[in-house]
Order: structure tokens, then sequence, then C-alpha cells
């Protein structure tokens, strides 16, 4: 057989399997219409578990890597569920970096729900419905969101993602406004604070705002026209406002990672990261004999974070990410081992490990 022959063969499989993913989304589709009729939660985790559980099963028998069906798969699903109507919650106003980190995510088809604050985001998820949350955790810059590590100790939420995005600011004003003009700059503390080079030549007064694109949207409605705001582009097309300077920031490598909130966490893939919560004895030698644990049983540990108890003075709760899935026997074995050594301990939830974008 020739060569053209073996890709003309080629192209005619492919055609079978686009046409097989359409119409599995077809049946989604049909399935999230019957659970809508009939008041369900649209999200089964349970399902989506047994159908990579399946496919796995299958991809064995084939001959097939399991771990590359599953993220196939994966893939597949999350098109179904945009078929389905997918609602996710973020913090900001329209064009915020979370609203373009969920699109990043889970596809353009997605409907959003603004939220003002990271806490309104998780009370959407936990109480209102909605399928799920985003919220930014870190940055390469700034470090540590403090808030949504606070959160995720006093909710029930799950992480079942997460997502990293390169993050690139503007400076945006009124249309017709010049940099000369500008006395003040509005933005979210982080914004600000990732572009503190640019701001110190600028030598505007620095005013903190909610949000990124929430600050072009009240340039906008108020009219100023001695001040600029730090957001997206994107915000700045969505509210008709001009690009004064593009890139700002301190550093081409700024990026913010974001979680992924729902009721449960994500199926196991193979490829995962779990995320637990815990605190430890107030005495010589307790966080490192629990960290011995993990290296004693060659955990990769990708980023810990401590965080006030709050309760009492210079006591903390650490934040600790892992590589592996807590359903994976070792990591059973392991958080088992690590319960003993912790005052308490509270898996926050296991997914998939996000690549940069």
């Amino acid at each position: 057989m020739s060569l053209e022959e073996l890709r003309k063969k080629i192209d005619d499989v492919d055609g079978r399997i686009v046409r097989l993913i359409a119409e599995r989304i077809k049946i989604a589709e049909d399935i999230g219409g019957l659970k809508k009729k009939q008041g369900n939660q649209i999200e089964d985790l349970n399902r989506e578990k047994y159908v990579l559980e399946n496919v796995s099963s299958i991809a064995e028998e084939m001959k097939l890597r399991p771990n590359d069906v599953i993220r196939i798969y994966r893939q597949i699903i999350i098109a179904a569920k945009n078929m389905e109507g997918i609602r996710v919650a973020f913090q900001g106003e329209k064009g915020a970096y979370s609203e373009e980190a969920a699109y990043q995510f889970f596809g353009p088809s997605i409907q959003v729900k603004p939220c003002e604050t990271v806490d309104a985001v998780f009370n959407a998820v936990e109480k209102e419905g909605v399928q799920y949350g985003i919220v930014p955790i870190e940055n390469s810059l700034e470090g540590s969101i403090t808030r949504t590590y606070d959160m995720l100790l006093d909710s029930n939420i799950k992480v079942s993602g997460e997502t990293m995005m390169r993050v690139i600011h503007c400076l945006i004003a009124a249309p017709g406004v010049n940099l000369n003009a500008i006395k003040k700059i509005y933005s979210h503390p982080q914004a600000l604070g990732q572009c503190q080079r640019f701001l110190r030549n600028l030598g505007c007064e620095s005013v903190s705002t909610y949000d990124t694109a929430g600050s072009v949207k009240m340039i906008k409605e108020n009219g100023i026209t001695d001040g600029a705001a730090i957001a997206s582009a994107r915000s700045a097309e969505i509210y008709g406002m001009h690009i004064l300077e593009k890139g700002i920031e301190d550093t081409r490598n700024n990026y913010t990672r974001f979680f992924i909130l729902s009721l449960e966490d994500a199926p196991r893939t193979g490829n995962d990261k779990t995320s637990i919560v815990f605190s430890v004895k107030h005495e010589p030698g307790a966080l490192y004999n629990f960290l011995k644990i993990l290296s004693a049983r060659n955990m990769n540990l990708t980023k810990i974070e401590s965080r006030p108890t709050r309760q009492k003075p210079w006591e903390y709760n650490f934040y600790l990410d892992f590589e592996g899935h807590h359903e994976d026997e070792d990591i059973k074995q392991t958080l088992k081992e690590l319960e003993k050594s912790a005052i308490f301990l509270n898996v926050l939830g296991s997914y998939p490990i996000a690549k940069e974008n």
C-alpha cells in the first residue's frame, strides 16, 4: 500500500472519529436538557469517573496507553459539558483575568457569572447551584492570594482543576486621553504590585480597586479623563476604551495560577496533583517530621504555604501540593500516615496537573 493510500485511510478514520465525537456531544446535550427539565444537577462526577475508567480499560485491551486515552477523553468531556450548559462563577467584571482563565479552561461555550468577591464565588458554587467557580490562587510575581486559601479552609468546596495563564497588563484610558493627562492609576492591588516599575516611572497615584476590568468599567461610566486602569486588552475591547501601553508588567514571566472549584474533586487521570491543608503541634520538629513522611515515600512536593490559624497568635495552618491523586493507592497510604502526625488534615482536592499556556 502506498503512502498516499495510507494517508487516505487515516483521513477516513479521522472523519469517523470526528463524527462519533459530534454524535457523543449531541447525546450529552440531550442528557443536559433532560436533567434541566427534571431539575437535576447537570454535573455528575461519578458518571465521569466511570467513563474514564471504562475508556482506560478499553485502551488496555487495545494495547494503548490508558493515560493518553484518558487525556483525550477529558477534552471530549469538557466539550460535552459545554453543550450541556456549564455555568462558571468568577471574581470581577466582564473582561477580568479570571473570566479569561475560565474560557481558557472550559472553552467558549460556558455561561459565566461575575461575582464581586472571592467569597461570592465560593457561595455561588456551594449554595446557588453554579457548577464551577474559578479563583486565583497565586501569581508568579506577587505570590499567593491569601483570601482564596482562607476560603478553602472554611468551606466544603473541592479543588477539581487548575489552569495557568500568562498575564499581560495594559494601561487603559478613555478614547482621546493621552498618557500626559493621567494622574491616577486604578486597579486591583495584585495588578498594581505586578507593574511597580512602570508605575514608579510614570509617577502617578495608585488607587486600589476590587477588580482590574471593574476599574476600566468605572473609568468609562464615570467619564474619568485624568485616570487610567491596569487591566487586560480584552477589557478595553469590551468597554470601548483605549490602550495607552501594553505589556507594562515588571516581567514577562508573569503567570497566575487559578483553581477550579466544584462540589467534588476530579477523577484520577494518572497525571494529577493533590492539595491538602493541615496543622501540626506547636513544638520543635513537628513540621519536619510531617514533611519527612513525604520524603520517605518519594512524594514530589510542589508547593507549601503557611497561613495564620486565626485562633492563636503565631500558630499556622499549612497548605501543601504534591503530585498524585488521593485515590492512588500509595497516596491513600501516605495520607493515612500523615494524619497521624497532624492535629488535623483535610484533602482540598485532586485534579489534573495544568500546563503553562
